[in-house]
């Protein structure tokens, strides 16, 4: 590993297989490298610099936490005085090495042979870190103050796996949701789920906080115990360069933006808000409302300036007719063009294709809803 080194997108994979086979080293095991020196470069996006001593298998880099993301949950336990916790389904110890970088006391499970014992070697340089190989579902839990679960996703075929990828189903949980929540029941636990939950299976006693990364939807977090904030149902929590923003709601029930008519602006709402179902609370603090039912794109006549927010000045509303656009777009000498949708059964590429765009100048499109009529609106992009 130490020889390949950082392996970027540029590197003659061919010269250096046979430069390392040269040297007797096996295939099988030069493959293994070669995966492993893929793996930590693609792990840099979550874990940063710690990601050139750590290993990796697919599924688990795929699986684990953004390392900024596993410092707010192990912020949480801190913040409650909890030192003791068992983070059950470890994984490759995204938590756990953030648990353990706040000087906590962590026992990290997982029932994968493979993926716990790269998680034994990820985690090896803290004292207070035990990892086991075990079934979470038979241990015993009562020596933990707190938990911390991410049960993994089972893996599905056919139609059932394409549904999975729209909405998230907690019948397809390992373990158990019913497992999740009797932990719960008995210590404070904050549970890692998907942001695609519907909000009706979302237990009343939790904090729900949908987390985005700079515009990336990572996932949804429920709080449990005195790791969740009081006064506080629901939350989208946007992690940003330039910081971290915050919109709450002590409320379980939306507040739906007001509809109206298209502005001169259009906005585009982060996902986090609305997946938290708070972009109806950030519309009226702003002034601004929809122009479609069940649509989230917010309109108004005011330019603004918001992290949740990407905004449009609106250039030209057109009927939605391919033959009509393709000449707009002619006349106009378009040839890089952005497609975006909302309610529209459309797929952005194929549209691309449709109307090949031919020129030097650029154009953004949503196609989208506005009131009952499916339009084109043309857009440019706020600076």
């Amino acid at each position: 590993m130490a020889e390949v080194g950082d392996l970027d997108s540029k590197a003659d994979v061919l010269k250096l297989v046979a430069k390392l086979r040269s040297k007797g080293h096996s295939a099988e095991l030069v493959a293994t490298v070669l995966s492993q020196a893929k793996l930590r470069r693609r792990a840099q996006a979550k874990f940063g610099e710690f990601a050139n001593h750590m290993y990796f298998t697919e599924a688990g880099l795929e699986q684990a936490s953004r390392l900024k993301v596993a410092g707010i949950h192990a912020g949480r336990f801190r913040d409650s005085g909890i030192t003791n916790i068992a983070d059950l389904g470890c994984g490759i110890g995204a938590e756990t090495l953030a648990l353990a970088s706040l000087d906590r006391t962590v026992s990290a499970f997982e029932l994968d042979e493979v993926t716990a014992a790269i998680a034994s070697y990820n985690l090896a340089s803290f004292d207070k870190v035990i990892v086991e190989q075990a079934d979470v579902t038979k241990l015993d839990l009562s020596k933990f103050e707190g938990a911390f679960i991410d049960p993994a996703r089972r893996d599905l075929d056919g139609p059932k796996k394409e549904f999975t990828k729209r909405k998230y189903d907690l019948s397809e949980l390992s373990p158990s949701f019913d497992f999740v929540m009797e932990v719960a029941k008995k210590m404070p636990t904050i549970v890692k789920l998907g942001p695609g939950l519907d909000h009706k299976d979302i237990p009343q006693d939790a904090e729900a906080v949908w987390v985005s990364d700079n515009g990336d939807l990572v996932e949804m977090t429920l709080y449990f115990g005195k790791v969740a904030r009081e006064n506080i149902v629901r939350a989208a929590l946007l992690l940003t360069p330039n910081g971290t923003f915050e919109i709450t709601s002590s409320n379980h029930a939306r507040t739906d933006a007001p509809i109206g008519e298209l502005g001169a602006y259009v906005y585009e709402p982060d996902a986090a808000l609305i997946r938290s179902h708070l972009i109806g609370d950030l519309a009226i603090d702003f002034n601004l409302h929809i122009f479609a039912n069940e649509i989230a794109y917010l309109t108004g006549d005011e330019k603004l300036e918001s992290p949740w927010l990407k905004g449009y000045r609106v250039l030209d509303n057109l009927v939605f007719d391919r033959k009509k656009l393709k000449s707009y777009l002619r006349e106009r000498n378009v040839g890089i063009l952005e497609i975006k949708k909302r309610g529209a059964d459309i797929t952005p590429e194929q549209l691309r294709r449709e109307l090949a765009p031919k020129g030097p100048n650029s154009l953004t499109l949503i196609v989208t809803r506005v009131a009952d009529t499916h339009r084109v609106l043309v857009v440019e992009p706020l600076a």
